[in-house]
């Protein structure tokens, strides 16, 4: 009887033990709701320069974390929404935007895919013309004709019997 109880226990500790693995700390919401709507709606709009292709609402990294509470501060401080966007691009650049002005020194951003897409058909085509031109009808000598002739006929005659 010992010995299940044991078992039981055991095996109770095994199921119970990786569950508290995943359980997390709740994250900390603003005491204003309007300003936790102002902050998420923003953070939908910045880029997290850790994972790049997250925006800082959706991202879990530390540093989406603290521009997120930074966010909040300055809405507490009734910044409006360009003041924060302008101290956030003035701190990490206009990489942190998802649509960042169109500038001199953002114009590779903007136009930099379209450029590549279009040196890349460009390099396509003259490597397609060149290999077309090295490409030389291979000519049968004349048995090799008479050969393959003769197969011909010889395939045609099989296929009528």
């Amino acid at each position: 009887m010992n010995l299940k109880l044991s078992f039981f226990a055991l095996l109770l500790c095994t199921l119970i033990e990786p569950s508290l693995g995943w359980t997390k700390e709740a994250v900390p919401v603003a005491e204003n709701p309007e300003i936790e709507k102002r902050m998420i709606a923003l953070s939908e709009d910045l880029r997290c320069l850790v994972c790049q292709n997250e925006s800082l609402a959706g991202s879990r990294s530390d540093f989406a974390k603290d521009i997120r509470r930074e966010i909040r501060e300055q809405l507490m401080a009734n910044k409006s929404n360009k003041e924060i966007t302008d101290f956030l691009v003035a701190r990490y650049g206009d990489f942190v935007l998802y649509r960042p002005p169109l500038r001199a020194n953002t114009m590779l951003l903007w136009f930099g895919p379209f450029i590549f897409l279009l040196i890349g058909a460009g390099v396509l085509i003259i490597y397609l013309r060149k290999r077309r031109k090295q490409l030389n009808e291979i000519s049968l000598s004349e048995k090799q004709l008479e050969k393959a002739e003769e197969i011909l006929k010889k395939s045609n005659n099989g296929e009528n019997t």
